[in-house]
């Protein structure tokens, strides 16, 4: 019998390594189907290598500088990269430039949080549940700021599925969703012809008839956007209403970063038993999940990376700019005791008086963690080259 391949096996182009060393950089995935966040690093020009780490349900994810945030499932955490402290990790020395310690969870509540993105009032967010650009802070579960003008009221019901946020000069621009709709999941009757684009500033519509939009970002003063259903990237024309297919995938797209002149672009394999995606357009096409990079001046396809085994469905893809092999440390209390300060920060730093309610929380970590999940714990924590 074939044995199954390694979990988060995956096979990639020759260029993926080489495009992504040249640009002297990493990239973020994040799985809320497998329940993972993945560093994915060039260790060279043609060697990948991946790291990932458990969070609950991960989501959108905004980067700024040195902080990462990640919508979970009922919490934004935030990770700051230290590299003072990168390359002294304890458990493997001198492999890391860099590392992402978790510094702040910020408890929402399931309000299944889409896309976020740093900006000059803070971090702002998609609470889809709510149907609202929402501040996130030490206050509130959420700071609702902005409403689409067709939602009549602040209810937890996911009215639009507001999920697609575009910044522009540190200020929320452009979001999409999947229709114009004022009452629970009613957006779900014309899912695949139903999406907008709103512009925030005005409260216009100002692109309709979408194919499940979602990822909007805004790059040389021109709007891209993914078009889930159909599996397009796209360029609009908010004065138009109009918009330009610049390339076609033959998968479900949603995540998009920019680097340069490429995209990176996320693609999730689609549950044959899902009613939100069964029936799209692109669902029997929909059979890998990975990464594809796109050159924008052609529409191309550069380079691509597929997964062939626990990676199926990818929400958001970030870049974490000027760092080739940064580490990560997720939530577990098992994890190495680190200290972070504004000076660089400390290993290993344990009061005598914690050891006793460290036991603790660990045992209530083991007691909820699924017999599976504990078996994948080792296997699927470790680096893999790719």
């Amino acid at each position: 019998m074939k044995k199954p391949p390694p979990p988060f096996s995956c096979t990639h182009t020759s260029q993926f390594p080489e495009l992504l060393f040249q640009t002297g950089s990493s990239l973020a995935i994040s799985t809320y189907q497998a329940g993972k966040v993945i560093f994915i690093s060039a260790i060279d020009e043609d060697q990948l290598v991946q790291l990932p780490r458990n969070f609950s349900r991960p989501m959108g994810m905004a980067v700024s500088e040195d902080r990462l945030a990640i919508a979970l499932s009922r919490s934004i955490v935030v990770l700051v990269r230290s590299s003072e402290l990168g390359p002294s990790y304890p458990k493997q020395p001198g492999v890391y430039d860099s590392i992402y310690i978790p510094t702040a969870n910020y408890f929402t509540g399931p309000v299944d949080m889409h896309d976020m993105s740093w900006g000059d009032e803070g971090l702002w967010g998609v609470n889809t549940r709510f149907s609202c650009l929402a501040l996130i802070d030490d206050t509130y579960s959420f700071r609702p700021e902005w409403v689409p003008s067709f939602i009549t009221k602040l209810v937890g019901e996911d009215r639009c599925h507001l999920n697609g946020l575009a910044m522009e000069d540190g200020r929320p621009r452009y979001v999409t969703a999947l229709g114009a709709t004022d009452s629970a999941k009613e957006w779900r009757k014309d899912k695949v012809g139903g999406g907008i684009v709103i512009d925030v500033e005005t409260d216009e519509i100002v692109l309709e008839g979408l194919a499940m939009p979602h990822s909007p970002r805004i790059y040389q003063d021109k709007l891209f956007l993914l078009l889930s259903a159909t599996g397009e990237l796209v360029c609009a024309d908010p004065e138009t209403g109009k918009y330009d297919v610049v390339a076609k995938m033959n998968g479900f797209v949603r995540g998009m970063c920019i680097c340069g002149d490429y995209l990176f672009v996320a693609m999730s394999r689609l549950r044959k038993t899902s009613r939100t995606f069964s029936d799209l357009p692109i669902s029997k096409g929909s059979v890998q999940s990975g990464i594809t990079i796109i050159y924008l001046p052609t529409g191309s396809v550069s380079a691509q990376l597929v997964y062939q085994s626990s990676c199926e469905e990818i929400y958001d893809i970030q870049m974490l700019a000027d760092t080739r092999r940064p580490g990560m440390m997720g939530l577990d209390p098992r994890r190495e005791p680190v200290i972070l300060t504004p000076g660089g920060g400390f290993w290993g730093v344990k009061a005598e008086e914690e050891k006793t309610e460290q036991a603790a929380e660990e045992k209530s970590f083991e007691e909820e963690t699924t017999e599976q999940e504990q078996e994948e714990t080792t296997e699927q924590q470790e680096e893999q080259l790719i």
